[in-house]
């Protein structure tokens, strides 16, 4: 069972604490659970009643009426809602917050009909960047504060990473695209959901692709140079990259590739302490990347 404290749910929901207080006061909508030293906590299912709560008060529903109804008449309210929102932003929104529940139910049925719900309307890609990373993003609140357990973060990102090998196999290379792209990451990161996307964008784009995978040591990087040549080479650091660590095999990188452009992506690399030549580009953002993409094959 999780156990989240209040900030954790004001993050995850939107709702400010000071109004969750005001809704457990004025409506009883929740009750929270209370430590030994009376500190307050909220476990699952309280975050999927406030999660639905969040959705129909953002959309128009007094609080008022919402907490008069049941969980079942709740959980009805936003599965109508679900199927006609009122525009592409609601939808996303209530689709960030119907994963969490899957992830938290471990419920791969609910998470095969959000997906292919939502991929049906707007594509895969748009999917990924307006549901997939920001839930990606929540989860990593969850995970920092070990409101998640290993299980339930390795259930979803197995689900993730098959959706993302099944649209990158799906994909038609482009024989008249000749730039050559390289992608791994780093010896020790094993985080790869950021750099399969990275893949599925270059390879929609038509170019060509190596992909190393995870833990990939920096000598073979480098041999792998001589029977590949490749013109851009892209890699990915998360929070578990130790710093020190990540600025020695960046540098690594630097010392050996001086004509491919090196990508450096992920929410660590914009820390990196080093100097960096003009062949290598911190990439903080997908739109970046994608600039980047539309670029390449024009030098």
């Amino acid at each position: 069972m999780g156990q989240y404290s209040i900030k954790d749910i004001e993050k995850l929901t939107g709702i400010k604490a000071h109004t969750i207080r005001i809704w457990e006061q004025r409506y009883g909508l929740v009750e929270p659970h209370r430590t030994e030293t009376n500190i307050r906590y909220y476990d699952d299912d309280q975050l999927k009643t406030l999660l639905n709560v969040s959705m129909l008060v953002k959309h128009g529903k007094k609080i008022s009426q919402i907490a008069k109804l049941t969980p079942e008449l709740i959980h009805q309210e936003v599965h109508s809602l679900a199927k006609t929102p009122a525009d592409r932003n609601d939808f996303f929104q209530i689709q960030i917050d119907s994963l969490i529940i899957s992830m938290i139910e471990l419920d791969e049925i609910r998470f095969e009909k959000i997906i292919s719900t939502s991929t049906l309307r707007y594509g895969f890609e748009t999917v990924m960047i307006e549901i997939i990373i920001p839930f990606l993003q929540k989860v990593g609140i969850l995970w920092a504060t070990e409101e998640i357990n290993v299980a339930q973060e390795h259930f979803i990102s197995n689900l993730i990473r098959r959706k993302l090998i099944v649209a990158i196999d799906a994909i038609i290379p482009n024989p008249d695209y000749t730039k050559k792209f390289l992608l791994f990451l780093p010896e020790g990161e094993l985080h790869e959901l950021g750099l399969l996307f990275a893949k599925y964008l270059v390879k929609s784009r038509g170019y060509k692709t190596i992909y190393l995978g995870q833990s990939v040591p920096l000598q073979d990087v480098i041999k792998l140079r001589e029977y590949y040549h490749p013109d851009y080479i892209i890699t990915y650091f998360t929070v578990s990259y130790d710093s020190q660590k990540m600025n020695e095999y960046v540098q690594g990188l630097i010392n050996a590739f001086h004509k491919e452009t090196l990508l450096f992506c992920g929410p660590q690399a914009a820390s990196l302490k080093i100097p960096l030549p003009p062949n290598c580009k911190i990439v903080q953002a997908i739109p970046q990347l994608i600039e980047i993409l539309a670029k390449a094959n024009t030098k």
